[in-house]
């Protein structure tokens, strides 16, 4: 996934605020279940819905107002209810970024884990 740095993505330095990755990175996660022909509204619709369990970030170099970054994002370890993404965040140079996984857990409607549905699990191996 490509995103632009603006201005507000930025603190008072034009470094990127560092929290701004966690909204990058689930961006890049949305977009990666759409490019495997998954809506996250959907499956949250069909009581199929993910949270993070947890998050581990390495901040490698600074993005800087006016950067292109490029969001590679991929699926590590999936187990029952678990899917682990793996993240790296390149700037235009293609210089190392970020380095990041997130564990996502499957829940149902009250929020209790639940199996990842099959079908699911096939198309993000």
């Amino acid at each position: 996934m490509k995103t632009h740095i603006y201005y507000h993505h930025t603190d008072c330095g034009g470094v990127v605020y560092y929290a701004n990755y966690l909204n990058f990175l689930e961006e890049a996660r949305t977009e990666f279940f759409a490019a495997k022909g998954f809506s996250i509204k959907l499956l949250a619709d069909s009581g199929v819905m993910f949270v993070v369990a947890r998050q581990e970030v390495d901040y490698k170099f600074p993005a800087v107002y006016g950067d292109d970054l490029d969001i590679q994002t991929q699926v590590g370890v999936i187990t029952g209810v678990r899917i682990e993404f793996l993240h790296e965040i390149y700037n235009q140079n293609k210089q190392l970024i970020v380095k990041a996984k997130t564990i996502l857990v499957c829940v149902d409607k009250h929020l209790k884990p639940q199996a990842i549905p099959e079908e699911l699990r096939k198309k993000l191996i």
